[in-house]
């Protein structure tokens, strides 16, 4: 009994002296800093907070409720409530919805919860004037999200294992195992409470915990440090790779008016033309089955589209073109008079001149018309399929859907495209053609003229 509580007792230094060397090593924590600490009431949260209060930093406990486990999310809370009293540990708690917010949010309630959790933690951190975040991950969650990513196809990013150091978040345990915490955990004799969920599987990470790695480990007993010396491996890789893929990035990628643009010949000029197309695409949120089917597309026809979450991707000709999702927006706007602007969805102004020594100018964002042949006031509307106009030098109408093919116009161009009208009839397919209606001629006196810019709403 007595050699068995020395033994314990060496494990417990020994975890102590590895956190330790973890923290000087990678410069996680100047002595004496304010920390704010997140705390579940797990295991690995109750052995960080007890960690870093004995080895002399100022801790803020932070507690979230994601009201997810029903009375046991508020056993948690009540838990970490006495605990951080016990300890004369500050502590904040928060409730969320996570539920709600997932289903509003339409993601998953794993990220809905992550993402709370951090903006709070940061919201935490300046207004204590805290240095950093602390988490509790172990060298078991790297391994368990290495094995999540690899299924999820997240590329050599996703392989990188766990950081120390993520901005403000801080990981001092990611040296130690699940192991060496629960003994860390009996030898301080420090209690804890149990996730039930933790037991189930009907989470992925649960499944890769439960049923995954010990399969694995049939395999190759030593599976875990084998996936940390991998990723660890696969890191360093990761800092050549990336910085050729932002290379890649500045040749290929060019952004106009909130759209991203991606040059399909540059691209196919890569050998590896497939991969960095999958890393060009990742930040705006396509997976890598989405991005395979992009690349198949590339020689296809043009107006395919492909989504994520956020995101629209429209192959076009030469290009691929990534824009924000937008919601249908069916509201056309009256302009009473010639004194009135437009400031949104982008800027018109108005003005009536003389004729006398008017030169047309050549600009495709200034509309010029015979002013006694329009008639205010006048509507700025999306264009609509069996929209006809007479394009200026021509005699006869044409569907606006048929210039749009002459002209060869993306799908994102014809989505755009606004029409200014004088009643029912269309006066000017705004920033590319006037209609020939209204056009000046000889015995024209007064000419409105109209301003559009694209980019300025705000003049």
């Amino acid at each position: 009994m007595a050699e068995c509580r020395y033994l314990c007792s060496l494990n417990n230094i020994r975890v102590q002296l590895k956190v330790k060397a973890y923290i000087q090593q990678n410069k996680l924590l100047p002595d004496g800093v304010k920390v704010i600490t997140g705390v579940s009431g797990g295991a690995d949260s109750v052995a960080l907070l007890h960690y870093l209060k004995e080895a002399g930093y100022e801790c803020i406990a932070a507690h979230c409720n994601f009201h997810l486990r029903g009375e046991e999310s508020n056993r948690d809370e009540e838990f970490v409530r006495d605990l951080c009293g016990r300890w004369d540990v500050p502590l904040e708690v928060i409730d969320f919805h996570t539920e709600k917010i997932a289903a509003e949010q339409k993601v998953s309630i794993e990220m809905a919860a992550r993402e709370l959790r951090y903006q709070w933690f940061e919201e935490l951190r300046i207004q204590y004037k805290a240095e950093v975040i602390a988490v509790a991950h172990h060298k078991d969650d790297s391994v368990e999200t290495f094995l999540l990513n690899l299924i999820r196809g997240t590329g050599i990013r996703g392989l990188s294992g766990m950081k120390p150091v993520n901005g403000k978040i801080i990981r001092p345990l990611l040296c130690v195992s699940r192991q060496e915490v629960e003994e860390y955990i009996e030898q301080n004799n420090l209690s804890f409470v149990h996730d039930s969920t933790n037991s189930e599987t009907l989470y992925t990470r649960n499944k890769i915990r439960l049923e995954v790695l010990p399969l694995l480990q049939q395999f190759n007993p030593s599976i875990k440090e084998t996936i940390i010396q991998t990723s660890c491996y696969l890191s360093d890789t990761a800092e050549v790779y990336f910085s050729e893929i932002e290379k890649q990035r500045r040749n290929l990628i060019h952004s106009v008016s909130g759209k991203t643009y991606i040059s399909i010949p540059e691209l196919k000029k890569s050998p590896f033309a497939q991969t960095i197309l999958f890393e060009l695409l990742s930040p705006f949120g396509f997976n890598s089955t989405v991005c395979a089917e992009i690349f198949e597309s590339l020689d296809g026809l043009s107006g395919k589209q492909f989504f994520s979450t956020e995101y629209r991707l429209v192959k076009n000709r030469e290009e691929l073109i990534i824009d924000k999702k937008k919601e249908e927006n069916e509201v056309s706007i009256t302009i009473p008079s010639p004194e009135e602007k437009v400031r949104r969805p982008f800027y018109l102004s108005f003005d009536i001149i003389p004729a006398a020594n008017f030169s047309i100018p050549k600009d495709k964002e200034i509309g010029c018309f015979d002013a006694d042949k329009v008639r205010f006031p006048l509507t700025l509307r999306k264009w609509k399929i069996g929209d006809r106009f007479v394009p200026f030098g021509m005699k006869g109408s044409k569907k606006l859907s048929d210039y749009f093919s002459d002209r060869k116009f993306s799908l994102l161009q014809k989505e755009e495209a606004n029409v200014l009208c004088s009643g029912n009839k269309i006066i000017w397919l705004i920033g590319e053609r006037t209609d020939n209606r209204f056009r000046i001629d000889e015995q024209t006196t007064k000419i409105l003229v109209i301003q559009y810019n694209a980019n300025s709403t705000d003049l």
